[in-house]
């Protein structure tokens, strides 16, 4: 079923999501200007490939034509006839292997069960047995010597192949798993914390297809996601208002498992709007 929306409708959906992603952009944008980097919240923005101004445009989803919408017809994806916009069938056609790809990994997350236990030890193994650490500027909170006990004293248990990618040349060989591109689909599972951020990426690879309340949707789960990341990572983030999660003690571990099968429940609704949206695309 298609739904038709006048410009007077569609015109204020757009407006309201634009003030929205304002609201969340805004630090984003006034440490750009003041050249300063934030190793929480400019992650989204720096590790994703998405940028503030193509986040403002608002995109319908499928199955959605809007009425004298003739700017739409500059936007990759759309085709407008007589002021009509619409998504472009052919923009589907030339992006099935990917929206396909896209769906097998999320359903086959979908149906794999959660896994708790990894305690975000992957941002531990990151800086295992280096100085060449990603942050700089933010001292690690037990020390190198005390940051590498920790990784050796645990069962290192990373699932997720963009996680995995980071770790040290010595952690690599202590990890459970040996996660590659191929066989990303194969282990994706729905507790782990990158995958569930990942679903913004998911949702802005499908741009404009995915409905923009969804893309934001998945930005501030992400968004919470990598408060609890930094967090419970080896780094020392106090001064910047970040009280660590202590993975490397009974009750941090509590806090930090429960917080993952929190977002783990957030995360299943949103990734299954997208396995959705890829079906309506490709049936």
């Amino acid at each position: 079923m298609t739904v038709t929306l006048p410009f007077a409708e569609w015109s204020s959906y757009a407006a309201d999501h634009s003030a929205r992603v304002d609201a969340l952009v805004v630090g984003h944008l006034d440490r750009q200007k003041r050249r300063e980097a934030h190793p929480v919240e400019d992650f989204l923005f720096t590790y994703y490939s998405v940028r503030p101004n193509q986040l403002r445009v608002w995109h319908p989803g499928p199955g959605v034509r809007l009425l004298d919408a003739a700017p739409y017809g500059e936007r990759r994806g759309y085709v407008v006839v007589d002021g009509t916009a619409s998504l472009d069938p052919l923009e589907v056609v030339r992006r099935a292997d990917s929206i396909t790809w896209i769906r097998g990994l999320l359903g086959s997350t979908l149906d794999r069960q959660p896994q708790f236990g990894c305690f975000g030890l992957h941002e531990w193994a990151m800086v295992y047995r280096t100085s060449d650490v990603r942050h700089q500027k933010w001292p690690l909170r037990l020390g190198a010597e005390g940051t590498d006990q920790v990784v050796e004293s645990h069962k290192i248990a990373c699932s997720h192949f963009d996680a995995f990618r980071f770790f040290t040349t010595p952690a690599r060989p202590l990890n459970v798993l040996q996660p590659t591109r191929e066989s990303q689909p194969a282990l994706e599972q729905g507790g782990c914390l990158h995958a569930n951020m990942d679903l913004y990426k998911w949702a802005t690879k499908l741009m404009p297809f995915t409905p923009s309340s969804l893309v934001l949707e998945c930005f501030e789960l992400a968004r919470d996601i990598r408060t609890l990341d930094m967090r419970a990572s080896p780094y020392d983030l106090s001064p910047l208002g970040y009280a660590p999660v202590q993975i490397e003690t009974p009750d941090g571990k509590a806090e930090y498992t429960a917080a993952q099968r929190a977002f783990a429940d957030r995360a299943r609704p949103l990734r299954r709007q997208l396995v959705a949206v890829c079906d309506q695309l490709l049936g």
